[in-house]
């Protein structure tokens, strides 16, 4: 026998089924159309973002994620289920697709059939396999979502509808397939080929044929009408990000990693800077809460949520979709949607938009709304935040120490200062912590040796030195930051400077993306890439003695800018065996201190550098290693809070390096 069947088996292929067929499925198509129509009007409602440029390599990045899922399966079981009932969904359309061209144009018109010998019976085994994972993982995620929902997880009236058409749509297909096989190929060697299908056969056979016949006939039209109402559906459920979550992945922010937009304050037409009300956020923004699928991974990984704060990046973005599509007001304060406390919660450690399988961006929408608080209301969160703004605008640094004694810790180090010696191999900017701090000044001190150890002449700018400005960036003060950045960028290019290195990840984030839309094109490095550069190159030679520890990663040099090998092999060099904390490198947990947190008091719920300090502790090591100025100050912090004190000792990197340093090193 041929292998091949019958497509419109029992049904006919007459103008009495194509009719009405193509009649239903071009008028659900029409009016899926038309309610993307729809919301495309609220979308606009948003500012201009410029978000197609490359468009052949965002169409191919955005296939490519959307197609292997990398995004969705990461990390969780949840996301390998509802990869694989992807993969099963979208092999029955690829198939479904290609019966239609057969069975609707090139036999119909041609008279060539190739759904038949070889290639019909891996398509019909495939298609049996492809929708069974995708009932087996569809029933999964239906039992997590109603059984033993995980706290946080939203369940609404439109994942019923998603679940239940869903799920009957596949187990119909099943059916009508099983009541054909009965009829027409039970006993057949073609009959294997369909398993699941077949195991449906033999338990309706009883029916006979009459009575198979009519339940096939029944559910083909059943099945047919679920299938339009499920496209109908489309843009009015959460069944939309079947396409904007896709598409939002072509309009992803394409770097750099963690940039912010740098507003032009001396904008004349401007009437106000940052967000106060819907229309200020732009046209993406607004699509963000459409491409979003409510999963909660965002929510989940925030440090703020975590530890019993109002923020959930999640919530934001819905908030904002809701205001957007008209359940608030169009005049209500953005604020006051998202709540101040939210607002002024977040540390901008970028966790919520690594994770997230649709490309949200959710740490600008956050700063937007500080910009607006800060430029147009001077809000801050607290006086000890409105203290050290103040401190900036008149010393260069929020500690409140007088800018002339900037360069003092380096009095005895053999560290030239710019304005007497220029000719240096490499630029140190310090940093306010690491210029005024008494602990992390110890830091300072210990790169620098390490450099003078490996034959690097290092060079400061002494007094002429600024916060970087990140604190005051990230808590909305974007005024304060580009003069801040200006004063240091006219510093720097009034030397040779060939290249910069800093130890703190805030300070190289800043200098190395945000300065450049001011003005600075200079190479800048992170200290651990520096000093990983020069142990290999045999430049500083290392006693390699046994260190039980474990290692923070800094989210502005983890996820901000993806540097999580060069510090651990740091520590391996100097003998460090790293016991990792359960969360770690790109799933790191934040210290508190970014987003200006740095400045401000942590007054609602568990602060999170004690919640850090914890899970280093759990792991058993004695010491806790950083490369962050901030993170070993809320170390510090956080071990008399979690009272640990001799028990844990945080450390930077280069006091480690520094401690295991051998006397003959040289460069």
């Amino acid at each position: 026998m041929e292998f091949t069947r019958e497509i419109y088996w029992n049904v006919g292929h007459g103008v009495l089924t194509l009719g009405p067929m193509y009649l239903l499925a071009i008028s659900a198509i029409a009016i899926l159309v038309y309610g993307f129509v729809q919301r495309a009007r609220i979308y606009r409602q948003g500012r201009p973002l410029q978000r197609t440029d490359e468009p052949g390599q965002r169409l191919l990045a955005a296939v490519r994620t959307a197609l292997l899922q990398t995004k969705v399966i990461r990390v969780t079981f949840p996301g390998i289920f509802h990869g694989l009932f992807f993969w099963g969904f979208f092999l029955l359309f690829i198939g479904t697709t290609i019966i239609v061209i057969q069975a609707d144009f090139t036999d119909l018109f041609f008279g060539i059939k190739f759904l038949k010998g070889t290639f019909y019976k891996l398509f019909s085994v495939t298609l049996d396999i492809a929708g069974l994972v995708a009932i087996v993982m569809l029933g999964a995620l239906l039992v997590r979502r109603y059984f033993f929902r995980p706290e946080g997880l939203e369940t609404k009236k439109d994942d019923a509808w998603m679940h239940g058409a869903m799920m009957v749509i596949l187990i119909t297909g099943f059916f009508i397939e099983g009541s054909r096989i009965a009829v027409t190929e039970l006993g057949t060697p073609l009959a294997p080929w369909s398993p699941v299908g077949l195991a449906v056969a033999k338990m309706i056979a009883p029916l006979g044929e009459e009575g198979l016949r009519g339940l096939h006939r029944f559910l083909w039209w059943f099945h047919l009408l679920l299938v339009m109402a499920f496209i109908v559906s489309i843009p009015f459920t959460k069944f939309r990000h079947i396409f904007t979550t896709s598409v939002n992945r072509f309009f992803v922010d394409r770097g750099p990693t963690g940039k912010l937009t740098t507003l032009d304050l001396e904008d004349e037409e401007a009437e106000s800077f940052g967000v106060v009300g819907i229309k200020d956020y732009t046209w993406k923004d607004i699509f963000d809460a459409d491409a979003c699928t409510i999963c909660k991974r965002c929510q989940d990984r925030c440090p703020a949520w975590t530890t019993a704060k109002p923020l959930s990046p999640m919530k934001i973005v819905n908030q904002l979709g809701d205001t957007a599509f008209g359940e608030a007001p169009e005049d209500t304060p953005m604020v006051d949607v998202f709540g101040r406390d939210a607002i002024w919660a977040c540390t901008t450690c970028r966790a919520c938009q690594d994770i997230c399988p649709a490309s949200i961006e959710h740490v600008q929408k956050i700063i937007d709304i500080r910009r607006s608080l800060v430029l147009m209301e001077g809000e801050f969160p607290g006086e000890e935040v409105m203290s050290a703004m103040e401190d900036t605008e008149v010393n260069g640094n929020p500690l409140g120490f007088g800018y002339a004694s900037r360069g003092d810790w380096a009095e005895e180090q053999g560290v030239s200062i710019m304005a007497e010696d220029s000719e240096v191999d490499v630029l140190l900017f310090v940093g306010c912590y690491g210029s005024f701090d008494k602990r992390n000044i110890k830091v300072s001190k210990s790169f620098v040796e390490l450099c003078r150890a490996a034959g690097v002449k290092v060079g400061i700018l002494g007094k002429e030195e600024k916060c970087c400005g990140d604190p005051m960036r990230k808590m909305g003060n974007e005024y304060l930051y580009q003069s801040l950045a200006m004063e240091n960028i006219e510093a720097i290019t009034s030397y040779d400077v060939k290249k910069i290195v800093t130890a703190c990840p805030h300070c190289y984030n800043t200098l190395a993306k945000d300065y450049k839309d001011l003005g600075l094109d200079i190479e800048v490095v992170h200290h651990a890439v520096y000093l990983d550069e020069l142990v290999r190159e045999g430049r500083i030679a290392l006693e390699s003695t046994e260190l039980s520890c474990t290692y923070h990663d800094s989210c502005y040099l983890g996820r901000h800018n993806d540097i999580y090998d060069a510090p651990r092999r740091l520590i391996g060099a100097a003998g460090g065996t790293i016991s990792e904390m359960e969360k770690n490198r790109d799933q790191g947990f934040c210290c508190s201190a970014g987003g200006g947190r740095i400045l401000a008091e942590e007054k609602i719920g568990e602060r999170i550098n004690v919640k850090r300090v914890q899970m280093a502790a759990d792991t058993g090591a004695r010491e806790l290693l950083s490369n962050c100025p901030f993170c070993l100050t809320m170390f510090e912090d956080g071990v008399k809070g979690a009272e640990l004190e001799g028990q844990l000792v945080p450390k930077d990197i280069a006091e480690v390096l520094r401690e295991r340093m051998k006397v003959e090193s040289t460069g």
